[in-house]
């Protein structure tokens, strides 16, 4: 394919981006909360997600608590990965603006939506406060995970937005979407987000890819590099959130556990979250396809190795 027929291609695509993102705008209030609440009566966070079921001594209503608690956590993790994704796309954005106008508005308008993603989600949490226990706690503070994150090279960045916008979609695809025993207002949340990140993640792939032709084979090297060490921080916030929400569940839950049992259940939410954010997404056909195009085997190699220390 010859470079003008490759962005011609890429308008075409950012063009349609925009045509979807036209055709399902949706907002907060209006759309996606109208008045309701969480039902607490109800699961947030499905059990092919939450793995409550890999913790047979809990009850009915501590796997629906434990849902909930994980479903909390499940939105403010999202909360915080538009933060820097939402800086980076505007960063992206400033190569088009005397450049192709409908790349442009297509990164414009997927930056507003992250931010209208982030505040759906910090809504969420002040709901979810007024309805749960006192002494939930998030730990990552987001501005400071998103300044770490920036300062990794763009390939990497745009190669962990891929991965988290495809498995959002596979996570309600597969998991929300089909469950009816789930809260109401908390599926209809992911249903308006499902919508828009169908739409970044024809992006992504665009700017990835882009961003891949401009390296040489040692700056690529570099940027495998940086891609792992992100990963390996994502699971260094997995393995802090995990066990604070542990100690929340179990100093709220309906018995006490033996010490044995504590750490059985901080090890599966651990387990849960380290599916949630990682492996649910690296699997993706998708993920895989675009990953092929822009590394080596050897370079493939060593991400598998790194992923395989987090098992």
């Amino acid at each position: 394919m010859t470079v003008l027929a490759k962005l011609n291609l890429d308008t075409d695509r950012f063009a349609r981006t925009i045509a979807a993102s036209r055709r399902i705008r949706w907002e907060i209030d209006q759309d996606v909360i109208r008045g309701r609440d969480f039902d607490y009566n109800r699961k947030f966070l499905p059990d092919g997600l939450s793995r409550v079921d890999e913790i047979p001594f809990l009850s009915t209503g501590e796997k629906r608590f434990l849902s909930q608690v994980q479903g909390r956590t499940y939105a403010n993790l999202f909360g915080l990965v538009e933060r820097f994704i939402c800086a980076k796309i505007i960063e992206l954005s400033q190569q088009h603006l005397l450049g192709d106008q409908i790349a442009l508005e297509a990164l414009v308008r997927f930056s507003d939506e992250e931010l209208k993603h982030q505040e759906l989600f910090r809504r969420l949490d002040e709901m979810a406060a007024a309805g749960m226990p006192a002494g939930y706690r998030f730990v990552p503070d987001p501005n400071e995970v998103a300044r770490a994150v920036l300062g990794k090279s763009t390939w990497a960045v745009l190669a962990l937005t891929l991965h988290i916008e495809l498995f959002t979609q596979a996570h309600y695809r597969e998991s929300i979407e089909p469950d009816d025993n789930l809260s109401e207002l908390w599926k209809d949340v992911f249903l308006f987000h499902w919508k828009e990140e169908s739409q970044h993640a024809i992006m992504d792939e665009i700017e990835w890819v882009n961003e891949d032709a401009k390296l040489g084979d040692a700056e690529r090297e570099q940027a495998v590099s940086d891609l792992i060490e992100l990963v390996a921080a994502v699971d260094g916030i997995l393995q802090a959130q995990s066990g604070e929400d542990a100690r929340y569940f179990l100093e709220n839950c309906e018995q006490s556990f033996s010490a044995e049992k504590a750490r059985r259940i901080e090890r599966e939410i651990l387990k849960a979250y380290r599916w949630q954010y990682i492996f649910s997404g690296v699997q993706l056909p998708r993920f895989q396809q675009v990953l092929a195009r822009v590394t080596t085997d050897g370079q493939r190699e060593r991400i598998g190795a790194a992923l395989a220390t987090l098992n």
